[in-house]
């Protein structure tokens, strides 16, 4: 029978022992040295990261959004303030479901969809961690409401912000303009820091143009919150930097009087000091409330402005373009003495039209029966058309052009808070190049009584009448009187005289003769708004004009009372007072308002009036 026997290596396997030892030491070796390696990079190399991680679940810094400056008129009246008020703001970071937490609020105060549209806009613009604003101006019982259910909303908080309001309303709603939700477009352009936690912006007049100077800087909190996100306690802080104090130049008492002068009525009043261009009073009628924008107009009222047939929306005295009727004969009787196409005795025959030679067209005068012999005086006083036809076609398109853009018309005055229209004073080279056909000599008859293709805007007509006060010197309209700190109320900014140029040189005999047919207008025995000047206790200057919206065919009649209201002549009067040291100039046009004399003059002496302090009765002249 055959034996098994099984010889072992000894030395074999006690090899592989030290191997399988060997190996099993190198890799818990590798394993610990990476541990190791791990835990050097985690908690040295990475320290500060994760510290700073660490404490970002703990601490937030959370944005201090500046008080914006306020805004006053000279008279120190407030026009633009801040109003502390309730908002209901959300932290999207710290809620799970935003939809269903929104819906659930809505149950107990009510949220408009107008509301949550806007913070879903919002949304997009702001960061995760900063509080969106879901509705504003909470009353007290909504506050108390959110206030006892504030444990089932994480992430939502009641926040005291200040509101932005406009005490005078619509009388400046075109010239302080309004703050309102910033949109994307802003958003992109704006110092994302500087506007952290900011959810408004000027969007129009001073409080956009002045933007930079309301706004003020951004500060920080630094808070430690829980991990509910509530905020436990202030660790920090960096206060923020309020916006400036702007001081106006406008006179509250006087824009106050001028609204109310147009109430009623579609137009625009500009008042301003010849010797600086400080605007004292700007009117655009009707006007809308600003308030309304501030957080968001709702769509029904919104609607209503922007299908109104009164264009309350449109800043009339910046952007309105009319033409300038007989207002713009005192500078082209001014620029025929100048360019000697006329000296004031020159006289012309006005039989109640004018023709030009081998022509049997005829241009009618206002007055149907004429106004006899017409020196340049008598010409400007009593509006006389065809003086004004024989005067244009002897000065041609091209002086006139230079007439009046010497004056301003044509270009922007730059007045401070810009976006205003150019208006138009045409050329041959204009007509040709804008619809490539030749420039007429009719064309430039009617360009002659401001009618036409001419069209100037109630700043630009305001600022010619001041440089007509001036004798030629044209100053630049501007709004901005000082700049305050907000705080101390230290001056830092003041303004006097923005541009003062000599842009039109006549010789003092001329400048006489027109001011003087400028006086007569309103003091004269037959000038066109006698009644206007009737019992004055100042001496004023001024002219009237009636603008003619339609066309009348030659063998037709003008009857305003048979002629739909939109489409009635405009009412127009520029005036400066007193004559000798000129304290105030305005513009005045009401729209679809029938005779200057009639409507606009009336106006300016009451304006006068009130400004100067020699209040009087005003009778109505039926010229």
């Amino acid at each position: 029978m055959a034996l098994n026997i099984t010889i072992k290596d000894l030395d074999l396997e006690t090899r592989l022992i030290y191997q399988r030892i060997y190996l099993a030491s190198a890799f818990v070796l590798l394993v610990t040295l990476l541990i190791v390696t791990r835990i050097f990079y985690l908690q040295v190399t990475q320290h500060e990261h994760f510290t700073t991680l660490s404490q970002s679940n703990r601490i937030k810094i959370l944005p201090a959004p500046p008080a914006r400056g306020l805004i006053f008129s000279s008279d120190q009246v407030l026009l633009a303030d801040n109003r502390p008020t309730f908002t209901l703001e959300v932290v999207p970071e710290q809620v799970d479901e935003l939809d269903s937490t929104i819906k659930r609020l809505s149950e107990i105060i009510a949220i408009e969809p107008g509301d949550i549209r806007r913070f879903k806009e919002l949304q997009k613009k702001k960061r995760r961690f900063e509080g969106i604003p879901l509705k504003f101006n909470l009353s007290d019982e909504e506050v108390a409401l959110i206030s006892v259910n504030r444990h089932l909303f994480p992430g939502v908080d009641v926040a005291t912000r200040l509101n932005r309001h406009y005490p005078l309303g619509r009388d400046l709603s075109h010239t302080i303009g309004y703050v309102g939700m910033i949109d994307e477009a802003e958003f992109e352009k704006l110092n994302k820091s500087n506007y952290s936690g900011i959810t408004h912006i000027g969007k129009s007049g001073v409080e956009k143009a002045y933007e930079s100077l309301l706004h003020g800087y951004v500060g920080y909190r630094q808070v430690e919150v829980n991990a509910q996100g509530r905020k436990i306690r202030e660790i920090g802080r960096k206060p923020p930097e309020p916006g400036k104090n702007l001081y106006l130049t406008l006179d509250a008492s006087l824009q106050t009087f001028v609204a109310q002068s147009l109430e009623g009525k579609r137009g625009a009043i500009v008042a301003i000091e010849p010797a600086t261009g400080a605007i004292l009073a700007s009117v655009s009628s009707p006007g809308y409330d600003p308030n309304l924008f501030v957080n968001g107009i709702d769509k029904a009222s919104y609607n209503e402005l922007i299908q109104s047939k009164a264009t309350p929306l449109l800043n009339r005295f910046l952007r309105g373009k009319y033409p300038p009727g007989s207002t713009i004969k005192p500078f082209l009787g001014l620029g025929a003495l100048q360019h000697r196409v006329r000296d004031s005795v020159d006289e012309t025959w006005c039989r109640g039209w004018y023709s030009l030679k081998g022509s049997t067209h005829r241009y009618r005068d206002w007055k149907k029966e004429g106004h006899g012999h017409m020196d340049l005086l008598n010409a400007v006083s009593q509006s006389c058309d065809v003086y004004f036809y024989s005067l244009a076609h002897d000065l041609g398109i091209e002086g006139i052009h230079q007439s009046l853009t010497d004056f301003g018309f044509g270009k922007p005055t730059n007045i401070d808070i810009g976006n205003e229209s150019a208006g138009l004073v045409p050329s041959k080279q204009w007509k040709k190049e804008k619809l490539g056909q030749p420039w007429y000599p009719g064309e430039t008859l009617i360009t002659g009584i401001g009618q036409g293709a001419v069209l100037v805007t109630p700043i630009q007509l305001a600022a010619a009448t001041a440089a007509m006060a001036n004798r030629g010197r044209l100053v630049r309209p501007y709004l901005l009187s000082e700049v305050r700190d907000s705080i101390t109320g230290q001056l830092m900014i003041r303004t006097t005289v923005r541009e003062d140029r000599q842009l039109v040189s006549a010789g003092d005999e001329h400048w006489d003769t027109i001011i003087e047919s400028m006086r007569e207008v309103v003091h004269g025995n037959r000038g066109t708004a006698r009644a206007t000047g009737a019992g004055s206790e100042y001496e004023f200057a001024g002219k009237t004009g009636t603008a003619q919206v339609i066309t009348i065919a030659q063998d037709e009649e003008y009857k305003e009372e048979e002629v739909p209201e939109e489409f009635r002549d405009h009412a127009l009067f520029i005036a400066f007072a007193p004559i000798e040291r000129p304290e105030i100039a305005v513009a005045i046009i009401v729209e679809n308002g029938g005779s200057g004399s009639s409507t606009a003059a009336p106006i300016a002496r009451a304006l006068f009036d009130h400004y100067l302090g020699t209040p009087g009765q005003v009778r109505v002249s039926s010229n």
